[in-house]
């Protein structure tokens, strides 16, 4: 794809199998490999802050998902499965060694889909704001599949993008602005509903295609980050809970996992607390205590 925006380091591409090609950022040097994987509607440049202090420490990869940012617009059948695929073979096109798989939100999901397929492809997990972790009946289901169309019916695509990103932050920043400028200038190269297409088909996996009672199989090592104030976590329109509890009920099934919980910020808290994020992720990966 023609570069629309310039991404805040070099970009690669790679083709993968079934007509897969995959853009990402490849940075630094170290022991370890991070494979930051981004969350729904979003690109690899959201792991910029992260980025700029790891690679100091660690090979730092940022990949986009297929049908994401630069990476190809075919029309894949979107699943936590085929994007699990994806980061699978991914990491064998590029001979990874000592990976530790990172993923934001969705791309958390992603996560412990691949390794819960693929669970010799990675040594370590970090999950930042994961989704997975909540659980939804059938009447949630429905309930969120008609609060999706809905919401589709008055608004648009650039204004259900702009408003889930702000609420993913418990301070706005301005920066914020800037990642809703460059995706919508992305979404508008995609063609006639793909955009539509692409989300709606991811949404519905990660509700139909649950994680939560294969939690227990995920046995490497795992870094689990959660922001206090997250208003996406759990679904305000269907949950009550509070994002601590999702977060404790999720990591007590996971044998190898520390929990995680920052103040002062939201749902993007890699944006919002890039500092403590990366002291966190660099400790964990050091095999420091976590506190």
């Amino acid at each position: 794809m023609k570069e629309i925006i310039k991404y805040p380091y070099a970009t690669h591409h790679v083709a993968l199998p079934g007509h897969c090609n995959i853009a990402y950022m490849d940075e630094g040097k170290g022991s370890h490999t991070i494979l930051f994987i981004h969350g729904l509607a979003n690109y690899a440049p959201v792991w910029k802050k992260n980025i700029e202090q790891l690679k100091n420490h660690f090979r730092c990869i940022a990949i986009d998902l297929p049908g994401n940012g630069l990476s190809d617009q075919h029309e894949h059948k979107f699943s936590m499965q085929f994007y699990a695929d994806a980061v699978f073979h991914f990491i064998e096109a590029l001979s990874l060694k000592n990976v530790c798989l990172a993923g934001h939100s969705m791309g958390g999901q992603i996560a412990l889909t691949t390794l819960i397929k693929y669970p010799s492809c990675a040594e370590a997990l970090v999950l930042v704001a994961p989704a997975g972790m909540e659980v939804f009946t059938a009447m949630d289901k429905a309930m969120y599949y008609g609060t999706l169309r809905m919401f589709d019916f008055v608004s648009n695509d650039e204004q259900n993008l702009r408003t889930t990103l702000e609420s993913s932050f418990f301070r706005q920043q301005a920066q914020a602005d800037g990642i809703v400028k460059e995706l919508t200038a992305l979404m508008k190269t995609y063609k006639m509903n793909y955009y539509r297409r692409m989300i709606e088909a991811s949404i519905k996996s990660m509700l139909e295609e649950p994680v939560y009672d294969k939690l227990h199989h995920v046995r490497q090592k795992t870094l689990v980050l959660f922001g206090e104030q997250d208003a996406l976590i759990p679904n305000k329109l269907l949950h009550h809970g509070t994002t601590e509890s999702i977060a404790k009920t999720g990591v007590q099934k996971m044998p190898n996992a520390v929990l995680v919980m920052l103040p002062d910020c939201g749902h993007f808290l890699q944006w919002e607390q890039a500092e403590h994020v990366n002291g966190h992720i660099a400790a964990f990966l050091h095999g420091e205590p976590i506190h």
